[in-house]
């Protein structure tokens, strides 16, 4: 591979020869840094790959051979380029550890797109959802409330005082950390080097150890009029400018889902179009189905292996051609939200002038140790891989920030879980029952219908089902999904169960509190065991 010069300056002496084997550390050359600078950076070619993300590395933190501080403005021992969940974990996790450290963040809140404009603004929109489909559920419990009143301005003030909060708590924690925060947009132009685009102009960080956590943005498909106010992403999304009466979501995974059932419960008719045959297409179909169900009676249509082909802005609205097995008979929406993916933003960094390996698809490759093909730059988050998830981006950030201060450790989680939070919400983890059917895993698998649980019934929304599923031969728990109220968070206890390596019996044995929607894995571990007594199960015949 090509080993990028850490500085510019004159080779006065090469320590190896054509062949030699080196290992990480090895002085390979000696550079005098008062030589002008050249063109381009000098580099030697070895046959050693680049890492991937299941091949393990020394531990040992990489300093680099030269002092560059002269020619920076600013040095860290470590530094981080992103300020989302990965990102001010790694940083705050580096500074815990006695590093200096130096965080870059493009806008003015810390945060990323998960505090600003994702996760947390999300969540507090879909609560308000909540709160409203309840109020008007209940009156079959004989409770009736008038139709919701709806002031825009003070929800996405409330939603804007959510996300307030959190930004702010991450200033605060920045400072008592002495975490230094730069401003601007920051780009490799070395490997010891990041030029950042500051308000004040061009300001120069040298470091000893970077950690990416650069995040991703959305994917955009062609034949879309990005530039007419009316096409949203889920940032325009959040932003709640008005709601519209009519809107076609175009993507049916969990973000188009979410936005969606803020969009609904605010008064927006909801047509949904997705390319797959069901929607949420990461988890089982049966655990989807109930959610499928609900939203039948809630939207104007959902529409399967359906794709637009072609969305064009008229005066009146943006009327939408399709193709597929079942268009909708509607092709005109006073709005349309995009919500078909994100892409990695390892593009958009300047990597190629650190040497570090950027695939096509934006991704950056990295090792168990999140380390680069460079040793002492590392990525982290959604730029590393998938899944795109902010949980997985903060245990990231936390390992390379301790790799990079010189302690041992290599990222090994078993598992990774996904949530939609959907009404019902769906959850899952571990190995789904599809993959395991496509791979050959032999399982056995136990579903518990949330029909039979008290509390379920007792709030009214029994459509729930918690599935495990279990080694056929170990017993052991390899993987769960649970679709109803608060699926989220369930399955945190499966996914502790999968990593403790916990079989049924071990679940089954564990008392859970009654009545509570938590009792559902108990009983669906019973079920496995063959001992549950609150369902009536025949016993199998040999």
């Amino acid at each position: 591979m090509d080993v990028p010069s850490p500085m510019s300056g004159t080779v006065e002496e090469v320590h190896v020869q054509v062949n030699d084997k080196v290992s990480e550390g090895q002085l390979i050359v000696s550079i005098n840094p008062g030589a002008k600078e050249q063109d381009a950076p000098s580099a030697i070619t070895s046959d050693q790959p680049a890492t991937t993300h299941n091949t393990s590395t020394n531990s040992s933190a990489i300093t680099p051979t030269a002092d560059l501080t002269t020619q920076s403005d600013l040095h860290a021992e470590i530094v981080v380029l992103g300020s989302g969940p990965g990102g001010y974990t790694a940083a705050f996790r580096a500074a815990d550890l006695g590093k200096k450290v130096i965080l870059i963040e493009q806008h003015k809140t810390l945060g990323g797109v998960c505090l600003n404009v994702g996760c947390i603004p999300s969540k507090a929109l879909l609560h308000a959802a909540k709160v409203i489909s309840e109020s008007k559920e209940i009156g079959e419990f004989g409770i009736s409330f008038g139709k919701p009143k709806v002031d825009l301005d003070k929800l996405r003030g409330w939603k804007n005082g959510v996300v307030s909060k959190l930004t702010k708590g991450l200033t605060g924690l920045s400072k008592q950390r002495k975490v230094e925060i730069v401003e601007g947009h920051g780009q490799f132009s070395g490997p010891n080097m990041i030029d950042v685009q500051t308000t004040n102009g061009l300001k120069r960080i040298s470091f000893d150890a970077a950690i990416i956590a650069a995040g991703s943005h959305v994917t955009k498909i062609p034949g879309i009029p990005y530039d007419d106010p009316r096409v949203m992403d889920s940032t325009d999304a959040l932003t709640l400018q008005s709601i519209p009466k009519s809107m076609l979501v175009i993507g049916g995974g969990i973000i188009g889902l979410e936005m969606a059932t803020v969009y609904q419960a605010l008064g927006t008719k909801i047509t949904v179009v997705e390319l797959a045959d069901s929607l949420i297409p990461g988890a089982d179909k049966d655990i989807v189905r109930p959610l499928h169900k609900r939203l039948l009676t809630q939207y104007e249509g959902i529409h399967l292996k359906t794709k637009v082909t072609a969305l064009t802005a008229e005066k009146n609205g943006l009327k939408a051609q399709f193709k597929g097995d079942n268009v909708p008979t509607t092709n005109s929406f006073e709005k349309v939200l995009v919500a078909v993916g994100r892409k990695p933003n390892g593009k958009a960094i300047g990597a190629q002038l650190a040497g570090i390996h950027v695939e096509d698809s934006g991704f950056i490759p990295v090792n168990k140790q999140m380390k680069t093909n460079i040793p002492h730059i590392y990525a982290i988050g959604d730029v590393a891989g998938n899944p795109m998830l902010a949980h997985k981006a903060t245990h990231e950030g936390k390992l390379a920030a301790e790799v990079a201060a010189g302690l041992k450790g290599s990222f090994d989680a078993k598992t990774i879980p996904s949530v939609a939070y959907t009404d019902p919400e769906i959850a899952w983890m571990g190995i789904t029952e599809t993959q395991a059917k496509s791979e050959g895993i032999e399982f056995e698998k136990a579903t518990f219908p949330w029909a039979a649980s008290g509390r379920s019934l007792a709030t009214g929304r029994d459509e729930g089902i918690t599935k495990l599923l279990f080694d056929k031969n170990t017993k052991r728990l390899i993987g769960a999904a649970i679709v109803g109220s608060n699926a989220g968070e369930l399955i945190g206890e499966t996914v502790l169960a999968l990593e403790m390596g916990a079989d049924a019996e071990d679940i089954g044995l564990t008392i859970h509190p009654h009545p509570t929607l938590s009792e559902s894995i108990f009983f669906a571990a019973e079920i496995a065991e063959g001992s549950i007594t609150d369902l009536y199960m025949p016993k199998k015949k040999l």
